[in-house]
Parts: structure tokens; C-alpha cells; sequence
């Protein structure tokens, strides 16, 4: 059997996804998990002892990791605020880089970025950036992609999200049931500075996919207010309405859901409406089938979702794909599609910090 043909290495384990993308690369026929790395290695054994990776792939020195097991694609799920640190080591090694959700923390630091790689030396090959959505390879909203560019509902005229879970404390990676890991406030998910909050967990998503589905049509203004209980420095629930010459679409995030939506699809139903000139579109998380009206049948009528080509159902495997094919990234694991939703995501956090409707800025886009 010939040799798996791309070398994965992850760094970073403060996101409970990180077992989740070292699962993929160990899946993947085509790669070949060359190395994890964080500083802290009492983070890394659970998940690494739990998957079977050998103690010889475990690094707690970065340099020592790019140096030794000299990796194609690096898998960050680091802090949301280390985004940009890690992007600018590793840009130099001229590695491929997917960011774990969220982008960043700012447009500020996703533009620092996306310029990083584009200023990498490219000794070895040409870099790319991309952004991990895991919402993006759930087969009822790639689906709803295909049907709004067939002109199943016409044009996109609102786009309606809903989502979280019932806290980032509630589970550990692989969606493993977990009693309260430690207090709040000891932990990054609840720390501003670092990028925590249910508003940039979850928001992105929405904005991302919605900005996907309007084929990188961006609304004009938003308006944002959040909610959290009293001690807590960030966030709990968000409400977001973007202001687009169309109509409103409204975006909510909630970290104390119910039920998290991948064990029961609670209520309100986490998912996108998507609103057409010519019908509408429910796409729920994880279901096998989507809703659709259209002028020609009002009555919703129940879609199964397609079923998804391999190159479709992860962020390592569409990037491999495309790879392979010498095609650019695109669609919401892109940069280009990601930073529209981070746009959207800094206006939100504006709104809430003035408390008026923000117009949506954008310096320009990075080369």
C-alpha cells in the first residue's frame, strides 16, 4: 500500500474539537497524523490516550514539532485569541493552516492572518488559510446550499439561525456527557480576553453560512444586545438582527440550551430558515430531512438530505480534495466567506457595546 500522501500535526488542545480533528486525520486514507502539540501536556493526554496516539507524536515544543515531524497541513484548536500567534509561527514553515472555529477575535487579527499567509515564504509549497464550521459539512445545510443554487426559492432574501448548546462546560471532546469541568470563570470559553462568549462561539456560524448562502452579499447595519448572568465577564445568550436591502435576518446564539441539539433536537430548533423570493427552506441540525416551500407547493414538503461525497463531509477532507485538484478553497471553510462573517461578527459586538445599530465596516480586503 502506497504511503498516506499528507502529514497532519494539531497544536493546540483548549478546544474540545481537537480529538474530533485528530479522529479525521487518523480516518483520512490519504494523511497521516505526524505530531500534537500544546505547551500543557496534562491537556493532551486525555484526548491523545483516549485516541490511541502514540506518546513519540506528542510535543509540548512547537518549533521541535515543525522541525521533526515537518507536517503539511496544521490543525489549530487553540484559544480563539492564540489564532493569530499560531498562524504567524507556522506561516513561516509555509504549512496549511484550518483554524478550529472561531476565526478570530476581531476583523484586526483575522486580516493579520489571512496577510500572514499570504506573506509566507513558500519554500515549500504555497500556503492556504481556512476556517473549520462544523456546521458547514452537516448534510441538511450543504443541501439547502444546492437547492438555493439551483433557484429552488429564487433569491435570498432573509437568513434565519439559531443555536448553541447547553454550555461549553457540559461535554468533552467526541460530545462525551461531562459533569461541570470547573468553575466558570477559570475557564478561557468565559474569558473575554481570550475570546470567549456564546456570541463569538456560535455567532460566526450563522453569519458565515448566511453570507455562504447569499453567495458574500453582506448586510448594511446590525443590531446586537446579549445577556449573561450576573459575575460572568462574557456572554451567555445573544440576539443579532442584520439589516440587508431585502429584509431583517435575525441570528441567536445560547449557551444553556434545553438539550445540546446533537443528543436531542431541543426547542427552539437549532438550525436556519433560509426565506426566498420563490419559497423558504428549514434546515435543522442533524436531520435527515429539510422542509421546503414553494410558490408552486406552499405546503412544506420534507427533502432527504443528499448524501455527502467523501470531499464533503470535513474541513481536512474538502482541503485535501482541493488540494490534490489544484483548486482554490471556497465555499464557508474559506477565508474570503469567513471574514464576511467575522464582519458581521464585529459589528454585533459593537452594537452591544454602544447599544445602537452599527453600519458594517470594512477597511478593505487583504491581498
Amino acid at each position: 500500500m502506497p504511503s498516506p500522501s499528507w502529514r497532519i500535526a494539531v497544536a493546540g488542545f483548549d478546544h474540545m474539537h481537537a480529538g474530533d480533528q485528530i479522529s479525521l486525520a487518523l480516518a483520512h486514507p490519504d494523511a497521516e497524523l505526524v505530531g500534537v502539540w500544546d505547551p500543557e501536556p496534562a491537556k493532551v493526554a486525555p484526548v491523545a490516550d483516549d485516541l490511541g496516539v502514540d506518546q513519540a507524536l506528542r510535543y509540548t515544543d512547537l518549533d521541535t514539532l515543525l522541525a521533526e515531524a515537518r507536517p503539511d497541513i496544521v490543525i489549530v484548536c487553540s484559544t480563539t485569541r492564540d489564532h493569530l500567534a499560531l498562524v504567524r509561527r507556522l506561516a513561516r514553515d509555509d504549512v496549511h493552516i484550518v483554524l478550529e472555529k472561531p476565526f478570530a477575535v476581531s476583523i484586526e487579527a483575522a486580516d493579520a492572518m489571512i496577510t500572514a499567509v499570504a506573506e509566507a515564504p513558500r519554500a515549500r509549497r504555497v500556503p492556504t488559510l481556512s476556517v473549520n464550521w462544523p456546521l458547514a459539512w452537516y448534510p441538511p445545510h450543504r443541501t439547502t446550499k444546492r437547492l438555493i443554487a439551483e433557484g429552488l426559492i429564487g433569491d435570498v432574501l432573509e437568513v434565519h439561525y439559531y443555536n448553541g448548546n447547553r454550555g461549553p462546560l457540559h461535554h468533552v471532546h467526541g460530545k462525551a456527557e461531562a459533569d461541570q469541568l470547573a468553575a466558570k470563570n477559570d475557564s478561557w470559553w468565559y474569558s473575554a480576553e481570550a475570546g470567549g462568549g456564546a456570541l463569538l462561539d456560535y455567532l460566526g456560524y450563522g453569519t458565515t453560512l448566511a453570507t455562504w448562502y447569499r453567495d458574500g452579499t453582506l448586510p448594511t447595519a446590525v443590531t446586537a444586545q446579549t445577556w449573561g448572568p450576573p459575575g460572568l465577564e462574557v456572554d451567555e445568550q445573544s440576539v443579532v438582527i442584520a439589516r440587508y436591502p431585502t429584509g431583517l435576518s435575525v441570528f441567536q446564539t445560547k449557551w444553556g440550551s434545553f438539550t445540546d441539539p446533537w443528543a436531542i433536537q431541543g426547542q427552539p430548533k437549532h438550525g436556519f430558515v433560509v426565506v426566498g423570493s420563490r419559497g423558504t427552506i428549514m434546515s435543522l441540525d442533524y436531520a435527515a430531512e429539510i422542509h421546503v416551500q414553494t410558490v408552486d407547493e406552499p405546503a412544506p414538503t420534507a427533502i432527504p438530505v443528499d448524501v455527502l461525497e467523501p470531499a464533503e463531509q470535513s474541513a481536512l477532507a474538502y482541503l485535501i480534495s482541493r488540494l490534490e485538484q489544484e483548486l482554490p478553497i471556497e465555499g464557508p471553510t474559506s477565508w474570503q466567506i469567513s471574514r464576511g462573517g467575522q464582519l458581521i461578527v464585529d459589528a454585533a459586538r459593537e452594537s452591544v457595546r454602544t447599544g445602537a445599530e452599527v453600519a458594517l465596516r470594512d477597511q478593505g480586503t487583504p491581498a
